[in-house]
Formats: C-alpha cells, sequence, structure tokens
C-alpha cells in the first residue's frame, strides 16, 4: 500500500520528465559537445523507441537510461511501498527496452545503451 494519496502520487508522477534529465540526457549532451562529437540530434520524430541521440548518417541511435527507470542492476532500489507496482513497471520498461532494440536492429541501426551511472 502506498503511504500517500493516488492524487498526491499522480502529481509526483507527472513532475518527473521523460527528456532532458539532468543525470542522463543534459550529461551526455554535455559530454559529446565537450568532446566535439558531432552529427547527432536529439528526439528524431519517426524513428523507434524515440531514442535520446540519434546519429542519422551512420544509423546508430543512443539511450541514455535512468538507473532506477531501466532497473540497473547496480542502483535500482526499488520503494518499499507499492513493490508489486514498482516490479511490474520497471519489467514493462525492461521489456519495451528490449522491443524497441529489436525493431531498431531490424531496420538496421545500430544502439548504444549507456546507464545514468556511467555518465558519473
Amino acid at each position: 500500500m502506498d503511504k500517500i494519496s493516488r492524487e498526491q502520487r499522480s502529481r509526483n508522477m507527472a513532475a518527473i520528465r521523460s527528456r532532458g534529465n539532468r543525470t542522463t540526457e543534459a550529461e551526455l549532451t554535455s559530454l559529446l559537445r565537450k568532446k566535439r562529437i558531432t552529427g547527432w540530434r536529439r528526439h528524431q520524430k519517426g524513428v523507434c523507441g524515440s531514442p535520446d541521440f540519434l546519429f542519422p548518417k551512420i544509423k546508430l541511435a543512443v539511450f541514455a537510461d535512468g538507473c532506477f527507470w531501466h532497473g540497473c542492476r547496480k542502483h535500482c532500489i526499488m520503494p518499499k511501498s507499492n513493490k508489486d507496482y514498482w516490479r511490474r513497471k520497471i519489467a514493462r520498461n525492461k521489456a519495451r527496452d528490449r522491443a524497441v532494440n529489436a525493431m531498431l536492429k531490424k531496420k538496421g541501426w545500430k544502439i548504444i545503451r549507456i546507464w545514468e551511472h556511467d555518465l558519473r
């Protein structure tokens, strides 16, 4: 059972941004710029799985995965409340990641997934 109301949980979850996260995407953007790596685009529409970064000329899709949301074995600590919900949620995220990888590979794309902890 969750310790806060459904309405408060909904507000909390709505406040979590799926793009531009400082610990993943913004950090990787900074790193790419610092190393003067060019040819990338962010959040290109029309590409399966919405990669965070796309290198269209070399057909490379890069995903910056947060440790919690994508179930990192080292750093994902499940919340103590509502455990079943979170286990299912993380499992769905991981299954979606695998499906997106498979679809992109089938279309000839190379995929790189970078963990949040690797950007530190």
